[in-house]
């Protein structure tokens, strides 16, 4: 038997997944009573969670009630932090961005600073929307490095080491009460394809190809973490090649990982020894959009160094989706893209590539904030916390 939050959350996700339902067609779906269902609606009405509208009919007698979510029940507060840049947003229940800012970050520099320029943006909207404190539901935040599952830290990052176990949800909790979640930044846009542009996908795979690399994993419908939350590390799976001694060094401390082969930053270190005068992954960017022959063999190169690695992915996972993203592959997919899925379709199985698609994000520059506003929302509203939003009641 379900508990009461168990049942008003499956309820809720019921709701949101199907849009507006009928007490009868909630009660059809489901399965249970007609009281087990009124109690769960009386409470998710009360906590003003859902709300009710009369639906027309042409039929004689009165209307039935629809119900459906309230994804403006609440705010979201949401920052999606890359290596040079981070991208700030307020959010709804239903995961719509509704305001946004992007500014430069150094991620080396330390927690504190950076989340002091974040929460400088989430007081900017809070001040231009009228929000009020008590309305902010929940806050997300996206880093570039891996963070332990369920703990709120990021352990042993290789490009931001004084972030190292620093405990990201007591440092907002200064400030707000609401639940702090934590996430990779793949992960964050790979749930935020996974539900805004690929609903129909349960197995997805995210490659993030910018300053470093990295991915992301959607199993079975799911975000799939691992045991300690160190899944999808793509970036740093050994690539030596023959002819080579170690391979070049990585800043993760090894030598020939992907991310020192194809990186952003291992694409800009090589285009320095061609001779470029390039100091910034903006550089590199625009020598892309340039057609600069060498970035452009540098970037077709560096797509066949991550189409191998994402063809091994396919072959172990077995993804439906592969979405590429990342600002390389906004600037160079037309170099990056042919010579990723030329690796991949030759070198995984026939099987797992038969009905394979492998794109461009939709969402970029927004997928990393998109899926943060889906992840915290999901998130308030599982069992374990959306009995802080709702009256408790008995078991049904």
């Amino acid at each position: 038997m379900a508990t009461f939050d168990e049942g008003i959350s499956e309820t809720l996700s019921l709701l949101r997944r199907k849009g507006g339902m009928t007490r009868a067609e909630i009660v059809a779906e489901t399965g249970l009573s007609r009281s087990a269902v009124n109690l769960r609606i009386d409470a998710l009405l009360e906590a003003r969670l859902v709300s009710g509208s009369a639906r027309e009919t042409v039929a004689k007698g009165r209307p039935a009630e629809v119900f459906s979510f309230n994804s403006e029940r609440g705010k979201l507060l949401a920052a999606d932090v890359g290596a040079t840049k981070f991208r700030a947003g307020l959010c709804n229940l239903g995961g719509d961005v509704e305001s946004e800012i992007e500014l430069p970050s150094d991620v080396s520099a330390g927690p504190e600073i950076l989340l002091t320029s974040i929460m400088k943006c989430f007081e900017t909207f809070l001040a231009e929307t009228g929000t009020n404190d008590d309305e902010i539901l929940g806050i997300g935040l996206s880093l570039p490095a891996p963070v332990k599952r369920g703990s709120g830290m990021s352990v042993n990052p290789p490009i931001m080491p004084l972030w190292n176990r620093f405990d990201v949800p007591a440092w907002f909790g200064e400030r707000f009460a609401s639940p702090v979640f934590l996430e990779k930044d793949a992960n964050a846009m790979a749930y935020g394809e996974a539900r805004f542009s690929h609903p129909e996908a349960d197995d997805l795979l995210l490659v993030k190809i910018g300053t470093g690399i990295g991915s992301g994993l959607i199993r079975e419908g799911r975000l799939y973490r691992g045991a300690d939350g160190a899944a999808g590390d793509l970036g740093h799976i050994p690539m030596t090649l023959p002819g080579d001694d170690e391979g070049p060094l990585c800043k993760c401390g090894n030598h020939g990982c992907l991310e020192a082969r194809a990186g952003g930053w291992a694409i800009l270190r090589d285009l320095r020894e061609a001779g470029a005068d390039v100091d910034s992954q903006d550089d590199l960017i625009a020598a892309l959009a340039a057609g600069d022959p060498s970035a452009v063999q540098l970037a077709r190169r560096a797509g066949q160094a991550i189409g191998t690695a994402v063809a091994t992915a396919v072959n172990l996972l077995n993804p439906r989706v592969v979405v590429l993203a990342g600002h390389l592959v906004a600037a160079g997919g037309d170099h990056l893209l042919p010579a990723i899925r030329e690796r991949v379709y030759s070198r995984s199985l026939p099987l797992a590539t038969a009905d394979l698609t492998i794109v461009a994000s939709s969402l970029h520059p927004r997928e990393g904030l998109v899926g943060l506003a889906h992840l915290v929302s999901d998130g308030i509203l599982e069992p374990a916390q959306i009995g802080r939003l709702v009256e408790r009641g008995p078991s049904d």
